[in-house]
C-alpha cells in the first residue's frame, strides 16, 4: 500500500444506508486534524446490494480501514479474510482493518461501552441488567462479559433472541447469564448494580416512547447507561437520576468506540475530548 502523502492521505470512511445521520466522520476527521495526521474519512451512502463492490473498491483504493453500519454488519462478513475472536462471538463486524494479510472484521460497539464504562466502574464482578437483544445488546453482552463481568441479565420482548445472547456468554465467558422475558413494565433485580438500555427507544426524532421499567427498582447506587446518543439526555436517563441513581450517556460509548477504530487503523490512541467536542457539535447541528 502506498505511503500517505499531502496529496495522497491515508483513507477511511463508513459504508451504510442510509448515511447521512452518521456523525462518526465529524469525530473522526477532528481527531485526524488534531493531530496532524495525513488522513480522511469519508462517509459513503452504499445500498445492500453495492456493498462487495464497495469493499473491492476500498481495497483498490488502498484504504487502511472503514467502518460498517446498517444494514451491513453482517453481510460484510463472507468478504472478509478473518474475524477478530470478539467479532466471531458477537456474530457483526463494524470496523474493517486492511493490513498485509488482507481483511480483518472488528466488532468496537461493545468495547467503546466498556472503555466509557471504566471511566465510572470496573465492569469485572459487577452484575448487569442489558434491555434489548439486538446487535447493540449482544455486542455490549459479550464486551463485558470478556471484561470480568460477574453476571448479565438480558431482557428482551422476543424471549428466544434474549436467551440466544445469554447461551453465547455463558458458552463462551466464565460469566452468568439469564434471559427475561420482558413484558409490561420489568422489575430490574434487587443485586443489579448496572443497567443498559441497549434498545432504540428515545433516539431522535423521538416517539414518546419509554423504556419500560418499574421505577422503584432504579435505586440509588445503580449506574444507568443509555446507548442513544441523540438526545444524550433521555428521558430513562433523568428519571434513573431522580431515583438517585448514577448516569452515562450514549455519547461516551460513540466516542469511545470511533476512538478505537482510529486506534485500530492507524496505532494513534487519539484525544477523546477532541472528539467528543466534535461530536456534541454535530449533535447540535442535527438538532438546530
Amino acid at each position: 500500500m502506498p505511503e500517505p502523502t499531502p496529496l495522497m492521505p491515508a483513507l477511511t470512511g463508513s459504508f451504510s444506508s442510509p448515511a447521512g445521520d452518521n456523525p462518526t466522520g465529524a469525530m473522526v476527521e477532528a481527531a485526524y486534524a488534531h493531530h496532524g495526521m495525513l488522513a480522511r474519512y469519508v462517509n459513503c451512502d452504499v445500498p445492500p446490494g453495492a456493498l462487495e463492490a464497495a469493499v473491492r473498491g476500498a481495497g483498490a483504493m488502498g484504504w487502511i480501514g472503514f467502518n460498517l453500519s446498517l444494514p451491513h454488519k453482517q453481510t460484510v462478513i463472507p468478504l472478509l479474510d478473518r474475524l477478530a475472536p470478539s467479532a466471531e462471538l458477537i456474530g457483526a463486524v463494524n470496523c474493517v482493518v486492511s493490513g498485509p494479510d488482507g481483511l480483518t472484521g472488528h466488532n468496537t460497539d461493545g468495547q467503546g461501552f466498556v472503555e466509557a464504562l471504566r471511566e465510572r466502574v470496573d465492569p469485572r464482578g459487577r452484575r448487569f441488567t442489558v434491555l434489548g437483544a439486538g446487535g447493540a445488546a449482544r455486542a455490549i453482552c459479550v464486551e463485558i462479559a470478556l471484561a470480568g463481568a460477574a453476571s448479565v441479565t438480558v431482557v428482551n420482548r422476543t424471549l428466544d433472541r434474549a436467551e440466544e445472547v445469554a447461551r453465547v456468554v455463558r458458552e463462551h465467558t466464565s460469566t452468568e447469564a439469564a434471559a427475561r422475558a420482558w413484558q409490561g413494565a420489568y422489575a430490574v433485580d434487587a443485586g443489579t448494580e448496572v443497567v443498559v438500555n441497549a434498545t432504540s427507544i428515545g433516539l431522535v426524532p423521538a416517539d414518546g416512547s419509554r423504556v419500560a421499567v418499574v421505577p422503584e427498582t432504579i435505586t440509588a447506587g445503580m449506574l444507568v447507561c443509555d446507548v442513544i446518543p441523540n438526545p444524550p439526555d433521555t428521558s430513562f436517563l433523568r428519571e434513573a437520576r431522580e431515583r438517585g441513581a448514577e448516569t452515562l450517556d450514549g455519547r461516551a460509548m460513540l466516542v469511545n468506540q470511533a476512538a478505537v477504530n482510529v486506534r485500530l487503523w492507524t496505532g494513534l490512541d487519539p484525544d477523546r475530548a477532541v472528539m467528543h467536542a466534535a461530536l456534541d457539535a454535530a449533535i447540535d447541528e442535527t438538532s438546530s
